[in-house]
């Protein structure tokens, strides 16, 4: 009987799915074979660069006010050697380049521009145990964004966290509003673990599990468990929820009295965790991935944002990388609250088993080796951004 919604009909098991499925992609067949973690001992699959590639170089501010119709571009340079002209507060020089989010002054008034944000950029990043996702820890415990690389503009925010023993996928990216569609509850995006717990779970509490079990901050429940075997009392499992609270599936096991030894996220959206990229190691998604991964999250590209200021001349949008922003969609069904009955609800987050979207990311790394061999004269950050040069 179901004790937290009695009009909800019983979930049912599959017993079909006691062996795991090996979908494209997908690594939970690795782990629990061991190939996992033998490939911390391959050398070859050690990350083949250490750095971002390359973005287009943002205009001169010369360009952007001759092309806002103040005059031509000499006129513009001899009234930054006059001191005319400001950026940010602070006297312009020749030379100077403008970002998204400037402030220019032309004798000291205010003046209109339009340009294009940076496109974001998304890291996938393998966490090893041991590493906490903060920027400023009290307890001083490595964190994560030691090893990321350095952005010349913003910074990266993680796309959800895993707790200090949870390894696996962890997402990053430049765009806040990216960042919030992809791990806010109300899109729906599945998280997808390996799990190793002690001891094997009854029919009983998979249904538990499956249906909603209930804990300190509201029910929670897994979208789907499937078994993986293991080896005397240790048992793995691939389970998948669509939201991330704290420690929330081993909390859900342990109220179901199994604990976890275990835990790593393989897969995160329509991403999986990429092969050959060994913890404590980042890769940078290239804008075919980023691209499939916002489709599979259903989100858009909006308008570009203007520069800011009061003045007007003549807003000229400035060519270049399309800038990625992301709208917001419209939420999914309603899935479980925090204070009431467990509802199920369709996930946002297509099933790449059931449709052409597909997982992405488990070759994203080889991929970019062999384009960098076939390209040597890329360098080590690899291919420029699309775009015009200015």
């Amino acid at each position: 009987m179901n004790d937290i919604d009695p009009t909800l009909p019983e979930p049912v098991v599959d017993e079909a799915q006691e062996t795991p499925i090996d979908a494209d992609g997908s690594r939970f067949v690795e782990v629990i074979s061991g190939q996992f973690d033998a490939d911390e001992d391959n050398v070859d699959a050690a990350p083949a660069k250490r750095v971002l590639a390359p973005q287009t170089e943002s205009p001169k501010l010369h360009k952007v006010l001759a092309q806002s119709g103040l005059g031509s571009r000499l006129e513009m340079e001899q009234l930054i050697l006059e001191g005319r002209i400001s950026v940010n507060n602070e006297p312009a020089h020749i030379g100077q380049r403008i970002q998204f989010g400037d402030h220019i002054k032309v004798n000291g008034k205010p003046i209109r521009f339009r340009i294009d944000p940076p496109p974001a950029r998304v890291i996938a990043y393998h966490k090893p145990v041991g590493e906490v996702v903060t920027h400023d820890d009290p307890q001083n415990r490595p964190t994560v964004f030691r090893r990321l690389p350095k952005l010349h503009q913003g910074k990266w925010q993680s796309v959800g966290r895993l707790d200090l023993n949870t390894e696996g996928l962890l997402l990053f990216t430049s765009s806040g509003e990216l960042a919030n569609n992809l791990m806010h509850p109300r899109f729906g995006l599945v998280r997808e673990y390996a799990v190793r717990v002690l001891g094997s779970l009854s029919k009983e509490e998979k249904q538990m599990l499956l249906t909603g079990v209930k804990l300190d901050d509201g029910i929670a429940q897994f979208g789907s468990i499937e078994a993986g075997g293991g080896e005397g009392s240790n048992c793995w499992y691939r389970v998948t929820i669509s939201e991330g609270r704290n420690r929330e599936v081993r909390r859900m096991l342990e109220a179901v009295g199994h604990a976890v030894s275990r835990l790593i996220r393989i897969r995160y959206g329509a991403m999986v965790l990429p092969r050959g990229l060994k913890r404590g190691a980042w890769m940078e998604l290239d804008d075919s991935d980023i691209q499939a991964l916002v489709k599979a999250a259903g989100t858009a590209s909006p308008p570009s944002r203007e520069g800011q200021a009061d003045e007007i001349k003549r807003p000229v949008r400035y060519r270049g990388a399309e800038p990625r922003m992301y709208a917001k969609r419209p939420p999914p069904g309603r899935g479980a609250n925090r204070s009431g009955n467990a509802k199920p609800a369709a996930s946002a987050q297509p099933d790449p088993l059931k449709t052409s979207v597909g997982y992405i990311g488990a070759d994203s790394l080889t991929r970019q080796r062999k384009q960098e061999a076939l390209n040597p004269r890329n360098g080590p950050g690899g291919p420029r951004r699309p775009g015009r040069s200015r």
